[in-house]
């Protein structure tokens, strides 16, 4: 077979390779044998300086992934496709690799090596799936479509990709290394493996530090993939305590992809036992599923961070007065029903003003956030909101009226207690056919009631010339 002859008509970056089969069921060296002008500009080799039969590692960092996909291509026969993000090029890669040689246990297979890099995403090439995988990847956009409920979608999602794996487990894990931080977003298992805990049990920090090794062990490609037995122990010397805790959970073989988006790891993919025969088919449906659910996954977190902003005081934490207007619309229309009796707080800070005066407005913004302490230590089953600069309104339900009437006593207390801050307290309590805003109406009236008593005590902090 003329190799040269081969590689050099191809107009675009190409070599031969020979991958050794043994007789294990396994590969030895992947050499390159012939290789054109332009496959050796690539890698920054002169052509008078290229020798056939070094092994392909002395051009190219070496990744498993690769060569796994070059020894399925000769084993098997066939040709082997794929796009991958090379997130260290910042660019994508399009791999193309045609057996030339059916491969014999003991003897070298040959297969023609091509690629194509773009800095962009070209989103055909991502698509080019054969039609039954294609109908795989059209059920996860049609589910992530459906319905509204983004939980419910993502744990059929990730039950789909554990069955196209033939998988015993599969997972979608979120993760905030920034803030040392881990999330199971979905999970699906083999009902013989469910008496195994959930990876949600594991969250702890060893489980942490496990994680964070995960992008140096990716690096150099794009997701990561042991086999069998063989390459679970070439684990051990990468990452111990991984190698220890998957043996602790008895997997054998596992395929990793990170999700990313905007430049950043926002969580991983993974599956465990699954059918290693099929490994090229998985990992084009894990491909682009990856990367369409790293998309709708930012998509949502985005959501919920704006929603959360939107309802949430900046200062302290609390539900701002977006939110408590919201909520009082749903009740009174009937969207969302009180059930039981409940009651009403309002707690007004006495003195903010002379903080403000005196001290500075830094000064005020920390009693503020002393105030909001004290009303999630006492109500710590409540609705808090921060509805004005000085002023709180409290839901609070689950209560009779002597546990209600306690609470109230017990704010009064600690802000007594406190040396710092002070409370002008109204209060309503009622059943839940009470209408919520005249419930709000006694309370704000009761508290300015107080707030009065309270400066007739303080005449020197008197603020308000009219009161209610």
């Amino acid at each position: 077979m003329d190799l040269n002859g081969i590689v050099n008509g191809l107009n675009k970056i190409g070599c031969i390779l020979s991958v050794e089969l043994k007789d294990d069921d396994s590969y030895g060296a992947i050499c390159v044998e012939a290789a054109n002008e332009t496959y050796l500009k690539s890698v920054n080799v002169a052509v008078e300086d290229f020798v056939p039969g070094k092994p392909y590692s002395e051009y190219v960092p070496p990744t498993r992934n690769y060569e796994q996909m070059c020894f399925r291509c000769v084993k098997e026969n066939r040709m082997v496709h794929s796009y991958i993000n090379l997130a260290q090029y910042n660019a994508w890669m399009e791999v193309y690799l045609l057996p030339l040689k059916p491969a014999e246990e003991g003897k070298k297979g040959l297969l023609l090596f091509s690629y194509e890099m773009t800095p962009m995403l070209e989103s055909e090439k991502l698509s080019d799936l054969s039609p039954d995988l294609a109908v795989k990847v059209i059920n996860t956009a049609v589910k992530l479509r459906e319905t509204d409920d983004f939980a419910k979608a993502m744990d059929s999602i990730i039950r789909d990709v554990r069955i196209s794996c033939e998988a015993n487990r599969s997972c979608i894990l979120l993760t905030d290394l920034k803030s040392r931080i881990c999330s199971v977003l979905c999970e699906s298992v083999a009902e013989f493996e469910s008496d195994i805990p959930n990876v949600s049990s594991y969250l702890d920090e060893d489980f942490i530090r496990i994680v964070e090794t995960w992008d140096g062990l990716i690096a150099g490609s794009n997701c990561y993939i042991i086999h069998d037995e063989k390459e679970m122990e070439l684990l051990k010397d990468k990452s111990r305590i991984w190698y220890d805790f998957l043996k602790l959970a008895g997997v054998y073989n596992l395929v990793l992809y990170p999700l990313k988006a905007n430049g950043e790891t926002i969580g991983y993919m993974w599956a465990t036992n699954f059918n290693s025969n099929n490994t090229l088919n998985i990992k084009a449906i894990l491909e682009i599923t990856s990367f369409m659910l790293a998309a709708e996954i930012a998509n949502h977190q985005l959501f919920e961070k704006t929603k959360i902003l939107s309802n949430t005081d900046l200062l302290t934490g609390l539900y701002n007065r977006n939110a408590m207007n919201n909520r009082i619309s749903d009740i009174v229309a009937g969207d969302e029903k009180i059930h039981g009796d409940y009651g009403v707080v309002f707690a007004d800070m006495n003195g903010l003003k002379t903080v403000n005066d005196k001290k500075g407005h830094k000064a005020g913004d920390e009693l503020l956030k002393a105030a909001a302490r004290l009303l999630k230590l006492t109500y710590r089953d409540a609705e808090i909101f921060r509805v004005g600069g000085d002023e709180f309104l409290v839901i609070v339900t689950g209560k009779d009226e002597a546990g209600f009437k306690a609470l109230a006593d017990e704010l009064r207390e600690k802000a007594e207690s406190s040396g710092t801050v002070s409370f002008a307290i109204g209060t309503c309590f009622g059943s839940e056919d009470l209408d919520i805003r005249k419930a709000m109406f006694v309370a704000d009236g009761r508290m300015y009631k107080d707030k009065d008593e309270y400066y007739d005590r303080h005449p020197e902090l008197q603020r308000r010339v009219v009161t209610k």
